[in-house]
């Protein structure tokens, strides 16, 4: 009579979920931590578009540093001349461009930083907060982006006037204190990265809808703040329609300022050039000295949302 011996038994433990968890959790970490390396063709690309977004910069520069019989000649100069400084400092003086650049300095920095102050606000309020009639306020905000301005300068012309505020810069500041799409940029951005504990806990702590707004959405929206002023601050800074019809040569921003130097029969387009150069170069040093910050805190902001 033969016995079959059983096979010895293993017992195992199953995995539980928090051993899976935390195993795919390593996994998961280990590729994320990889670098992933482009291609050539991505590389070839990425070099085709830097040089044709330098190319128009580069050629203003170019244009600027010769004469306007250079500059329309067939082929035109593909290298920078001799007479860059000295048509930078006709324009300067031909343009009245320190007082612009004051001006423009002045209306761009306060529309960006109340656009900021105040879309964030209408953002945290549309985002977080329950009211009647919220839905059908932003839907107003939206709907006025579809209004074209140029439908409003006439009546607001005529506001100014009564206001005595013709020929001076608040009424180029105050009509746009704020903007529907910097209401709608911050909505968007709040709902996604500002989560609705935090909101909770600081109802919970006895905070009012002012201090959560100072200490717990600033901090969150910082990202989002920059990149919205630095967007505004170009706009405003590159902003022609309505300085034009509402200022005059006496008191310009630097657009207005520039027309000064298109004034006559012929053209000189050298020193036209020469003048958007030095109206482009603020707007280049903001870049380079806040560009880096801008892109790491809309990464960081991406993470965290």
């Amino acid at each position: 009579m033969t016995t079959h011996s059983l096979p010895a038994r293993t017992d195992t433990p199953a995995r539980t979920p928090a051993e899976k968890t935390g195993r795919g959790g390593r996994l998961l970490r280990q590729r994320a931590g990889r670098q992933h390396h482009a291609g050539p063709l991505a590389y070839l690309l990425l070099a085709v578009m830097a040089l044709l977004s330098i190319f128009p910069l580069y050629w203003t520069m170019v244009a600027a540093s010769t004469d306007n019989t250079r500059v329309s000649q067939t082929p035109p100069p593909f290298l920078p001349g001799p007479n860059l400084f000295s048509n930078l400092a006709r324009a300067w003086d031909e343009a009245a461009m320190g007082k612009a650049m004051i001006n423009s300095l002045i209306v761009a920095g306060v529309i960006a930083m109340s656009t900021v102050m105040f879309a964030t606000l209408a953002g945290f309020a549309f985002a977080k907060l329950r009211f009647k009639g919220r839905n059908v306020l932003l839907m107003l905000v939206i709907g006025t982006m579809m209004v074209p301005p140029q439908l409003g300068v006439v009546p607001l012309f005529m506001l100014m006037s009564e206001l005595g505020w013709s020929q001076q810069l608040p009424a180029v500041i105050f009509p746009t204190l704020v903007s529907a799409v910097g209401v709608f940029f911050m909505r968007q951005y709040l709902s996604e990265a500002l989560p609705d504990e935090l909101v909770e806990a600081g109802r919970v702590d006895g905070a009012h809808s002012l201090r959560i707004f100072w200490s717990i959405v600033l901090p969150v929206a910082r990202p989002a703040m920059a990149v919205l002023f630095m967007i505004t601050f170009v706009h405003a800074w590159n902003d022609f329609f309505w300085p034009f019809v509402v200022l005059d040569m006496t008191n310009p921003t630097v657009p207005v300022a520039l027309t000064q130097l298109s004034a006559g029969y012929v053209r000189d387009q050298s020193l036209i050039m020469a003048g958007a150069l030095l109206g482009t170069l603020p707007l280049l040093v903001m870049f380079v000295v806040f560009g880096r910050r801008i892109v790491s805190g809309i990464m960081a902001g991406a993470v965290k949302g």
